[in-house]
């Protein structure tokens, strides 16, 4: 049997073995959610209930069918947050990195599972996994010890643990919370006017959402020069692109979330920069964390539209968050561009994109909005009493491993909610990763082959 996996992991190519290791981690995990020591005395767990939780942590989605903290036990919560980080992290950037730190040899196929799983250089790779695991663990800490400071003398010692689950949840973009014994199923609402609690969790997200392949170029770039004495470099063409978009994305959420919901969801706070403060965890959170700061099912139907939009786009490649991707988006934007103004080619600052990358933008977002639609509809039809507005909602916070829900989640039917850990799924590994996965023998594609044009009119 061993020799059969080993031969296995030989031959298949590395994304289908990325896709088969989330399918196992997520099984593994519903299993251990069935425990009867996971579950509270009173409380009862079906497998389906498990399998959702393990695929929602796994897929760090956030989407949940009951109160963490309320429904499972500590070992349980032990498990969920296991999940989250292996599933922020990935199976692979764990094991990978684990045998870099023991100072062991990485052999060939680890080197290209590695790359696969962090969009990395593999002329560098070992020095990506070991910075990814190291500043992983350093930030959480480092989150884990600000979030101490409120928690700590509100709950006492339970508060170390809410503090270091948090810490974890926000930087994998998770969305789950144990903040159940302050506010049933409230989330961050009861600290929605706390700066020291939103803003950590504000600033876990969006460095969790940047993308591994980013912080090493900061790193190398910009930290490590500067604590050298030395000269600091240029980041590079992606950086420079992911960070752009982030910030953008990140004023207008904040803009257009304080507009449109000021008298109503941010109209309880009791000054300006308390709503500034909820506005803002608001526009970084469906990008792709789900923490929520109000009541997502008082909000306006064009608000919850807009979150719909900045859930699809998610984060950055590469990152623990989900969605098309913002540098995908981008490329669908340059093509626009490029075409309205009659360009042969898509173009961004001077710098030409090449043809596959703008096809695999396009398969991206087409598979990602057909998901969407489908799944949409299956909750609108299995489930009752959800508007179309709701239910796209939460088909999109699904796909992209969001975790914001409008109050749907605890009321879908069998059906909506399998439909849902498909979603969760195949928003983590990514439309067109399941579908090479499924799709290439052996990690050949045939490509020598010389075929006719077709001609077809569009537009």
């Amino acid at each position: 049997m061993l020799a059969n996996l080993k031969m296995w992991l030989h031959k298949e190519p590395p994304g289908r073995i990325i896709v088969v290791s989330f399918a196992i981690i997520i099984l593994t995990g519903s299993l251990l959610l069935c425990l009867p020591a996971c579950t509270r005395p009173g409380k009862s767990t079906s497998y389906l209930d498990a399998l959702f939780t393990a695929g929602s942590a796994t897929c760090v989605t956030g989407l949940t069918l009951f109160d963490t903290y309320r429904h499972w036990t500590t070992l349980g919560q032990v498990f969920i947050l296991m999940l989250i980080q292996v599933g922020g992290l990935g199976l692979v950037t764990f094991t990978t990195g684990f045998t870099l730190l023991m100072h062991k040899k990485l052999g060939l196929r680890n080197m290209e599972l590695a790359v696969e799983n962090t969009n990395g250089d593999s002329g560098d790779i070992g020095s990506l996994v070991r910075m990814i695991l190291k500043f992983t663990f350093s930030c959480e800490g480092i989150g884990a010890l600000i979030l101490m400071i409120r928690f700590l003398p509100q709950m006492g010692a339970h508060g170390i643990w809410v503090s270091v689950f948090l810490a974890v949840s926000a930087y994998c973009n998770a969305g789950f919370d144990i903040l159940g014994s302050v506010m049933e199923n409230g989330n961050l609402i009861p600290y929605a006017a706390d700066p020291l609690v939103c803003l950590t969790i504000d600033m876990l997200i969006i460095v969790g959402g940047l993308g591994f392949v980013v912080i090493a170029d900061i790193c190398h770039s910009k930290l490590q020069p500067t604590l050298h004495g030395q000269h600091r470099h240029s980041l590079g063409f992606h950086s420079r692109i992911v960070l752009s978009m982030a910030i953008l994305l990140i004023i207008l959420g904040t803009i257009v979330f304080m507009v449109l919901e000021y008298k109503n969801t941010l109209a309880s706070l009791p000054n300006f920069g308390a709503k500034l403060n909820a506005a803002l965890l608001q526009s970084v959170s469906p990008r792709t964390a789900g923490f929520a700061s109000v009541d997502l099912s008082k909000e306006y139907d064009f608000t919850k539209i807009f979150t719909v939009l900045l859930m699809f786009i998610g984060a950055a490649p590469g990152s623990t968050g989900g969605g098309i991707k913002t540098t995908t988006m981008l490329v669908l934007l340059c093509c626009v561009h490029s075409v309205l103004r009659g360009q042969p080619e898509a173009i961004f600052h001077h710098r030409r994109i090449d043809k596959f990358t703008v096809y695999r933008a396009l398969a991206i977002c087409g598979v990602g909005m057909l998901v969407v639609l489908i799944v949409t509809g299956i909750i609108t039809s299995t489930t009752p009493n959800v508007n179309g507005v709701d239910a796209l909602y939460e088909a999109t916070s699904a796909f992209g491993t969001v975790g914001l829900t409008a109050g749907v989640t605890p009321r879908l039917s069998p059906i909506s909610r399998i439909a849902i850990i498909l979603t969760m799924y195949i928003g983590r590994v990514g439309p067109v990763s399941l579908g090479l996965a499924v799709s290439i023998k052996h990690g050949h594609i045939h490509t020598d082959s010389v075929l006719p044009e077709g001609k077809i009119i569009v537009g």
